[in-house]
């Protein structure tokens, strides 16, 4: 079901909760509404959509995809770049890092371990941050 934005920088700034099995619904309300965004989006955090549970979704090579309870094991080559988001009004400057190493589930609840690169590490730096209560 797609779900309306939250704009609340109060609300965005708490730190999400692990997610689990039972957070799958959520999980699918999160794809939906990055589905029906992805003309001027391409990732989404659950406090997005009001779930403060640690999921996200982005959007690499065309097809959405998604993780819970992402964990940021090794960061590489620091640039500063500016982002908007969905829930903020405006551009503003963050640090990113070109190559992130991520430990993540699936909706299985597998463990996976990868690393990114370009812009789709970006853009799950920007989500991680969300969960993390980091309003940029």
């Amino acid at each position: 079901m797609i779900k309306e934005i939250v704009k609340d920088e109060a609300f965005l700034r708490v730190p999400s909760e692990n997610a689990d099995a039972e957070d799958i619904p959520a999980l699918d309300d999160l794809r939906d509404t990055l589905r029906a965004n992805e003309w001027r989006c391409v990732g989404m955090a659950g406090n997005m959509i009001g779930v403060r549970k640690r999921m996200i979704v982005f959007v690499e090579n065309g097809k959405i995809e998604e993780m819970f309870n992402p964990v940021l094991l090794k960061r590489d080559g620091a640039y500063q770049t500016e982002e908007g988001c969905l829930s903020l009004i405006g551009k503003r400057t963050v640090k990113r890092y070109n190559s992130i190493k991520v430990r993540w589930q699936t909706r299985d609840m597998k463990p996976r371990i990868r690393t990114f690169s370009g812009f789709t590490a970006q853009i799950i730096q920007h989500e991680m941050d969300h969960l993390d209560g980091i309003v940029i």
